[in-house]
């Protein structure tokens, strides 16, 4: 091989793989080696040493440095020992590249285009040619994907197998809401407002809970923006998924009553914590007991979720009867009291501010 075609192979495959071109010196250095000490039929001594600058490519021997034999003297097996190593070389040299680019990222959010749609899994591309993998288990159930979308993905996962990496990207994971949040609101960004904890039913609805350090700053409105132009940007991005700010409180009684918005006109002395058992028993009207449970359950499963105990939602004629069955006339008259009391609490006392959505806006 001539020196200029040395160095014109070397840059060509730095430029098209993106390989630093001493780590292809290097491959090619070993690759020349190996054949030439599988010809000789020895394991050491012989060493290839190729110029950076000029491409000239000498043999240092036991004895000295000679010209490397020519392709005919080494002969087809040589050759081809040659091109197996280089190549096995260089796939190494990009699986450590695209490993160590994408491990630092983990975490983060990355644009990203559907590539290829293989039965329930999904291929998408990155930064124009890096391949990752978008598995059944982390796309959202009710979305539907086709070759070509622009999407976003959150880099959930990097790891070596073999002579390539594999990145599993996801959409379902309730982080990928929080870094959506991350990208879109500055001032999360900046450290203002933190995004205390995120509860999610992918596709369907996901509940944010924000908490602002600058008792100036609503969390809730910088999170929502000028008539919902923030909060519309996450909504477009997960395909008009329904997404409930709420604020965060370090009064439990006060986190239910966020969490379980839009419920409302829910008395705090009617939240009643069980600090042994992690559970909270909520006495609620006839009229907020479904906005509380939410289609499937779905509402009140995402509030407990967020305050990060049970809770159990109970209409005043359901808890009489309940104690009725149980405790007889002295715990129906305690139980009497209590339902008087929630029946007396006027529908339009003032409240908590309802959760906001991009609806809302």
């Amino acid at each position: 091989m001539r020196k200029d075609d040395v160095l014109r192979m070397i840059d060509a495959i730095h430029r098209e793989r993106g390989v630093d071109r001493e780590i292809l010196f290097c491959a090619l250095e070993e690759a020349l080696s190996m054949a030439v000490r599988k010809k000789v039929g020895v394991e050491e001594g012989f060493e290839v040493k190729i110029d950076r600058k000029d491409g000239a490519i000498m043999l240092q021997a036991p004895d000295g440095s000679v010209s490397l034999p020519s392709a005919e003297e080494l002969g087809r097996i040589a050759a081809q020992t040659t091109k197996q190593v280089f190549m096995q070389k260089i796939r190494e040299a990009e699986r450590d590249r695209v490993f160590s680019e994408y491990e630092d990222i983990v975490g983060t959010v990355v644009s990203a285009q559907v590539h290829k749609l293989e039965g329930p899994n999904v291929i998408v591309t990155m930064s124009g040619r890096t391949e990752a993998l978008l598995p059944r288990s982390e796309r959202i159930h009710a979305e539907r994907l086709h070759v070509g979308d622009r999407i976003r993905v959150l880099v959930k996962e990097v790891r070596k197998e073999g002579s390539r990496v594999v990145i599993i990207v996801s959409r379902k994971d309730p982080m990928f809401v929080q870094k959506l949040f991350e990208v879109e609101i500055p001032e999360i960004a900046e450290g203002v407002i933190r995004v205390m904890k995120v509860a999610r039913d992918p596709g369907y609805r996901s509940k944010v809970a924000v908490y602002s350090m600058d008792e100036r700053v609503d969390p809730i409105g910088a999170c929502l923006g000028v008539r919902g132009t923030r909060i519309r940007n996450i909504n477009d991005e997960l395909r008009m998924e329904k997404i409930d700010i709420i604020g965060w409180s370090d009064s439990l009684e006060e986190l239910v009553l966020n969490a379980l918005k839009p419920a409302k006109d829910i008395p705090v002395e009617h939240i009643f914590p069980d600090e042994e058992n992690q559970s909270v028993f909520v006495l609620v009207s006839e009229e907020q007991k479904p906005l509380a449970i939410g289609m499937g359950g779905r509402n009140v499963r995402l509030a407990a979720e967020i305050v990060g105990w049970d809770i159990e939602l109970k209409t005043p004629a359901e808890y009489e009867a309940e104690i009725l069955a149980e405790g007889g006339e002295s715990a129906l008259e305690n139980a009497e009291v209590l339902t008087e009391e929630a029946a007396s609490t006027p529908t339009d006392s003032p409240a908590e501010e309802p959760a906001r959505t991009e609806e809302e806006a």
